[in-house]
C-alpha cells in the first residue's frame, strides 16, 4: 500500500465498515472468536457428566481430569476476549498517528497470536491424550460429541491463530513509508544541500560611476556665463 504505515494509511482517514469486514485479518479474527466459543462452550455445557446414575457428582469427561476441562475453558475465554480486543484495535488502528504506537500494536498482536497458537497446541494435545484414556460409560457417551468438538476446534484454532500471527508478521515487515511524513518544502534526501549563493565576488569596477561625477569648477561652471551688469 503506497503511503502506508504497518498496513494502514494516513492517520485520521475514513473507515469503511464493509472494507474492514472484508479484510482477511478481520475474517481470521472472527473465525478464531467463533472457534473459542465452540471449545469452551462445549466443555462447560456437555463435558461435565455423571460417572454413573448412582453418583450425582459431575466429573470432567476427559478421563475425569479436572485440569483438562479447566485448561480448555481458560484458553477459550482468553482467546474470546483477545479476539474482541484486537478487533477493536484493528478498527481504530488507522486513527493512531504515532508510528511508534502502531509498531507496538503490531508487535503486541504478533506476540499474542503466537502465544495463543502455543496454548491451543498444548490444549489440543492435552485434550486428545486425555480423551484416548477415557473409559466409555453411559455418561461419557452422552457427552462424546461435545468432547470431540472441543478437540477438533482446538486443532482448528491452532491453524487460525498461526494465520493471524503470519498476518501480523507481514504487517510488521511492511514497516513505515516515510512519505507519510515528508513535506514538499524539504529536500528529497537528507544529505541534499541547500542551493548556494552565486559564487564569486563582484568587482568594484562593475559599479557605475555616481552621477555628476565631473569635476565642477566653482569659479566658472561649464556652460554657465556670468551675466554682465
Amino acid at each position: 500500500m503506497e503511503g502506508s504505515s504497518f498496513g494502514a494509511g494516513r492517520a485520521g482517514g475514513a473507515i469503511d465498515p464493509l472494507d474492514f469486514l472484508k479484510r482477511p485479518q478481520t475474517i481470521l479474527r472472527v473465525t478464531t472468536w467463533i472457534f473459542s466459543i465452540v471449545v469452551f462452550g462445549s466443555i462447560v455445557n456437555e463435558c461435565y457428566v455423571n460417572k454413573d446414575s448412582q453418583n450425582p457428582e459431575l466429573l470432567c469427561i476427559f478421563n475425569e481430569n479436572e485440569s483438562a476441562c479447566s485448561y480448555g475453558v481458560a484458553v477459550g475465554i482468553i482467546a474470546f476476549f483477545g479476539c474482541i480486543f484486537f478487533l477493536v484495535l484493528d478498527l481504530y488502528f488507522q486513527q493512531i498517528s504515532s508510528v511508534k504506537d502502531r509498531k507496538r500494536a503490531v508487535l503486541l498482536d504478533l506476540a499474542f497470536s503466537g502465544f495463543l497458537s502455543f496454548l491451543w497446541f498444548v490444549g489440543f494435545c492435552f485434550l486428545a491424550n486425555q480423551w484416548q484414556r477415557t473409559k466409555m460409560s453411559r455418561g461419557v457417551s452422552q457427552g462424546a460429541d461435545a468432547a470431540r468438538a472441543a478437540i477438533t476446534f482446538s486443532f482448528f484454532s491452532i491453524l487460525a491463530w498461526v494465520a493471524v500471527a503470519v498476518k501480523a508478521l507481514q504487517r510488521y515487515r511492511l514497516g513505515t513509508d516515510m512519505s507519510l511524513f515528508a513535506s514538499e518544502q524539504f529536500p528529497g534526501e537528507p544529505s541534499a544541500a541547500y542551493p548556494a549563493y552565486p559564487s564569486g565576488v563582484e568587482s568594484t569596477d562593475t559599479y557605475q560611476s555616481p552621477p555628476f561625477s565631473d569635476t565642477l569648477d566653482t569659479s566658472n561652471p561649464k556652460g554657465y556665463q556670468v551675466p554682465a551688469y
